[in-house]
This record gives C-alpha cells, sequence and structure tokens, in this order.
C-alpha cells in the first residue's frame, strides 16, 4: 500500500512537470500574439465589425456604406499584414508543435498516467478495506442486538453507510478519471491557442476518441445500442442456420443484400414521412391505406387498355396518353390523395389538439372504406411493361430504384438539419408550449409535418406500384403502417418527441427489410413473422422509455 501511495503524483508535483511545457510554449505562444496583434485578430474584428453594420437597422444607407468603405479599407490592411506574418507564425507553430511532440508525452503524460494507474489501485483497495470495515463493525453491532426494531434500524444505517462508501469510491474514481483526461486535453488546449482551432485530422479524431473513452458510460451504451447488438446477433444466427436449413444457401449475398435494398426503398419513403410525425409526438396508422389507395390510382392510370375493373361503377382507360404523361399524372394523383388525407388528420391535431392517434386512425377507415367502396375490392391487374425499365431500370443488375431512397434521404435530411422548418420540428416536438413562447407557429410545423408526411407516402405508394409492376388493390400495404413505425422506434426515434435522427430511420427500415426477408428464406410463417417484429418493438420502447426513466 505504501508504494502504491508513493507513486501518486500530488497536485504541486503534477503541476511542476508540466510547467517547463507551459513556459516554452506560452513564450512562443506570446510571440505569435504579438504577430497576429495588428494582423489576423483585426482581420477577425473589422470582418465582425461589417457584418453586424449590414444587419444594422439604425443607421442609413449612405451612411452604412460609407462606414463599410471605411472598415473595408482597414481589413486590407491588416490583411497585408497577416500575409506578411504568416510564414514567421507559421514556423514558430512548427518550433511550439515539435517540442510538444519530443516532450510532452515522454516528461508529462505519461507520469500522469502511470500515477493515474496507482491511483485507481488505491482507490479500490480503499474501497474494499471500507466495505470489510463496515462488514465488520456491523456484525458485531448486530451479535449485541436482540431487539427486531432495533437489528432492523441497524440493517438500514449499515445499508446507508454502504451507500456512502461506494458514493466515495465513485468520486474517487471520477477525479483519477478528471485528472488523466485533464492531462490529455491541455496539449490540445495549447494547440488550440498557436493554431486558433484549426485543428489536423489527426488531431481532431485523436480527441473525439479521447472524448469518446472519457464519457463511455456501459448502461448508458447498452441502453442506446443493446437493441442493435441484439439484432446483429440474430442476423448472425440467421447467417449460420440458413446453409444449414437450406443446403448450403447463403442468406447475405450480393444480390440478396440488393434485393432487400429493393424492397426497402419504397418503405424508406413511408417511415421517412411517418418519422415527421413521430418526431412530434404523435404517429400515423393510415400508412397501409395509404399505400393500398395510392397503389390502386397509379395502376388504373399506368394500366395499359381499358382497366379490369371500375371505380364508383366507371371504368377507365388512360392508354391514349403517353406513357411519360400517365406516369407523371400517377405521381401527382398519388401525392395530391396522400397528401389531401394526411392534411385533414393534420389540421384536426394541430388545430383542436387531437391526438394523431386518433385522426390517423379515422384517416385509415375512411380510405380503406372508400377505396373497397368504390372499386369492389377487385385487383386492377398490372401496368404498362415498359414503365419500369423507365423509372427503375437496372444498370448491371443494380437496382436504381435504390437511388430513388438515397435522394428521399437526403432531402428529408436536409430539411429536418439545415433548414427553419427542421429546426421548429425538433422544437415543437421537444416542448410545443416553449416553441410557441418562442414565437414558433406549432399549429403551420404540425401541419407541415403531416404535409410532408403525405407528399413522401404519395411517391412512395407511386414507387411501390412501379416496383410491383402494378396490381393495385384497397388491401394492398396492409401492415406498413406498423413496419414504418417499427422501423422509426428501432431507429432512435422517439415517441416522447424531439428525438430522432434520420440515419436511425434509415437503418430502422433496412432492420426490418432485413429481418422480413430473411425470415421468408427460411420459410417462417408470414404470422410468426409479425411476432418477432412485435417483440422488437416491446423492447425498443422499453430501452427508450428506460432513458426517461433514469432521468426522472
Amino acid at each position: 500500500m505504501t508504494n502504491t501511495v508513493t507513486n501518486i503524483l500530488s497536485h504541486d508535483e503534477e503541476l511542476a512537470l508540466r510547467k517547463p511545457i507551459e513556459d516554452y510554449v506560452g513564450k512562443i505562444q506570446a510571440e505569435i500574439d504579438e504577430l497576429r496583434e495588428e494582423g489576423t485578430n483585426k482581420v477577425l474584428e473589422y470582418s465582425e465589425e461589417i457584418e453586424v453594420l449590414k444587419r444594422d437597422k439604425i443607421y442609413t444607407k449612405s451612411e452604412k456604406e460609407a462606414r463599410i468603405s471605411e472598415l473595408n479599407g482597414k481589413l486590407q490592411k491588416a490583411k497585408e499584414i497577416e500575409a506578411k506574418n504568416k510564414q514567421p507564425i507559421n514556423d514558430k507553430i512548427a518550433v511550439a508543435e515539435k517540442y510538444l511532440k519530443d516532450h510532452y508525452q515522454t516528461d508529462y503524460y505519461n507520469k500522469v498516467v502511470e500515477s493515474n494507474k496507482y491511483e485507481v489501485q488505491k482507490a479500490k483497495a480503499d474501497y474494499d478495506k471500507k466495505l470489510k470495515e463496515l462488514e465488520k463493525e456491523h456484525k458485531d453491532i448486530l451479535s449485541g442486538l436482540s431487539d427486531k426494531e432495533e437489528i432492523k434500524e441497524e440493517n438500514f444505517i449499515y445499508k446507508n453507510r454502504l451507500f456512502d462508501a461506494k458514493l466515495e469510491y465513485t468520486k474517487n474514481m471520477q477525479e483519477a478519471k478528471d485528472r488523466k483526461h485533464d492531462a490529455f486535453t491541455f496539449e490540445y488546449h495549447l494547440i488550440d491557442l498557436l493554431k486558433m482551432s484549426n485543428f489536423s485530422f489527426a488531431e481532431k479524431q485523436a480527441q473525439k476518441i479521447e472524448n469518446y473513452k472519457y464519457s463511455f458510460n456501459t448502461r448508458d451504451f447498452l441502453l442506446k445500442n443493446g437493441l442493435y447488438i441484439a439484432i446483429i446477433l440474430v442476423f448472425i444466427f440467421l447467417c449460420i442456420i440458413t446453409p444449414i436449413k437450406k443446403n448450403g444457401l447463403q442468406l447475405f449475398t450480393v444480390n440478396n443484400i440488393l434485393s432487400i435494398m429493393q424492397q426497402a426503398s419504397p418503405r424508406m419513403f413511408l417511415a421517412l414521412g411517418v418519422s415527421g410525425l413521430i418526431m412530434l409526438a404523435g404517429t400515423d396508422l393510415s400508412v397501409g391505406r395509404m399505400v393500398g389507395m395510392g397503389m390502386t390510382a397509379a395502376t388504373i392510370i399506368m394500366h395499359n387498355g381499358p382497366n379490369t375493373g371500375s371505380v364508383f361503377g366507371h371504368v377507365f382507360d388512360f392508354s391514349t396518353m403517353p406513357v411519360g404523361g400517365r406516369i407523371l399524372l400517377a405521381l401527382v394523383v398519388c401525392v395530391v390523395l396522400c397528401t389531401m388525407f394526411t392534411t385533414i388528420a393534420g389540421f384536426f391535431a394541430a388545430k383542436f389538439k387531437m391526438h394523431p392517434f386518433i385522426s390517423t386512425m379515422a384517416n385509415m377507415l375512411v380510405i380503406f372504406g372508400l377505396v373497397t367502396y368504390s372499386t369492389k375490392g377487385v385487383s386492377f391487374g398490372g401496368i404498362e411493361q415498359s414503365i419500369p425499365g423507365k423509372i427503375i431500370p437496372k444498370v448491371g443488375g443494380f437496382p436504381t430504384i435504390i437511388l430513388w431512397a438515397v435522394a428521399a434521404v437526403v432531402i428529408v435530411w436536409f430539411i429536418w438539419n439545415k433548414t427553419k422548418f427542421g429546426k421548429n420540428l425538433y422544437a415543437v416536438g421537444g416542448n410545443p408550449e416553449a416553441a410557441s413562447v418562442s414565437g414558433i407557429s406549432v399549429f403551420k410545423v404540425t401541419l407541415g409535418a403531416f404535409i410532408m408526411a403525405g407528399i413522401l407516402y404519395g411517391f412512395g405508394s407511386w414507387l411501390e406500384c412501379i416496383r410491383m409492376s402494378g396490381s393495385g388493390a384497397a388491401a394492398y400495404g396492409q401492415g406498413w403502417d406498423m413496419d414504418a413505425i417499427a422501423a422509426c422506434v428501432v431507429g432512435g426515434v422517439s415517441f416522447t418527441g424531439g428525438i430522432g435522427k434520420i440515419s436511425g430511420v434509415v437503418v430502422g427500415v433496412l432492420i426490418f427489410t432485413a429481418l422480413t426477408y430473411s425470415l421468408t428464406i427460411l420459410g417462417i410463417d408470414t404470422n410468426l413473422q409479425f411476432v418477432f417484429s412485435g417483440i422488437i418493438i416491446l423492447i425498443a420502447v422499453t430501452l427508450d422509455c428506460l432513458k426517461y426513466v433514469r432521468k426522472n
């Protein structure tokens, strides 16, 4: 124990080790700061003044122009000084960086790491010693007690003492962890000052890795990734068992992966649409019926010749139109129909604070009833055979339908992360009351999310119609609403609202599509596949809830 203690650096000893490095680099930093004073610093100062002045509404146009002209003159002189001092500054930075490379690790950081190792050992040893002392003390006290209430009270006190000991141990371990982390980050603090935060790629990655290790928590990691780990293990099991059960058939071949992505592409549109509603702590139960309605409408329009069925007793024939016109018309009709119904549901949700569960359930019933009644529930056959080759051709065996899904992902990602609407979506989903106070129109954001969902549903149903070469019917898409919602939940879009990433939605769709594909290859009954999906959803939501249970 004595040896361990003597190997632990005191705070003053640690500072003494660091001081020569800090002094050497600090001297160079002072020289660099002097060179930057009339150059780089002034460039930043004048540039900021110009930007502020451009936004200023107090001055007249002529006053602004005069002041900006004056500042631009000063800015130009500062840039000239900056350019003149650039090379001397770079030379000094290079000297400082070389010194840090030669001395920081060996003279300081490695010694702190070694000290930290002993510090952790001491904390563990002290904790174990404390536990033994408390246990012995507890047993001695209990041996002299006979009254049940006194025994109960002593057990309670013992538990509190154990808790205090654990708290002290945790504090000591965290202090040791902080000390090591601070020693690591100090080098980058010096580099930050030298280079004005212009870190190299390697320096950025080193900091990211260190910050990840520093903030890593096993419980949080399992809460965030436990489901994915379990799913990966399931897929590994399926990859092992498939060749055994199917005479050497491999599960995840290139062709199978492309098939999974092809099937997932139309579903991606649906999941992206419903994810925006879940972001608002809502949902959409009408997704599947939207698909059936869109499929039916698209098949009727893109069918070659008179349709095999009628709509409200009328048989349509769009074959006189050019193929390109029919494709475009089918898309427009799908988008308009889906958007119309989502707008209605969104209006009731936004205007009357009706939960989307109710408004979309009403949509689901209305859509299915209307489409089934109007078409008598019959299938409308296939579409023009040349259409799939025009919209989603296979190029060298690659299904280009995937590119449609990629485009949708990019567009929705941009909307969520780079637009005012996207930022408002997160704000309203997180706290609608606070968002309203901040000047955000909750009504417009909610309605906008529903409209965007309708557009995506329309594209998705149209694309699915082309992928399947038609066969539109009211019953098509049954269960797709659950798949879309499940994909979002598994992808980390929280039902509490305001939390979610597009990348998570993509992963969720691919997981569910791959799972369905794999189970189908193994010959698992469709009904049992629903069981697997249900279990995954339950686990995903449970893990999501645990995050907030812990916070509270």
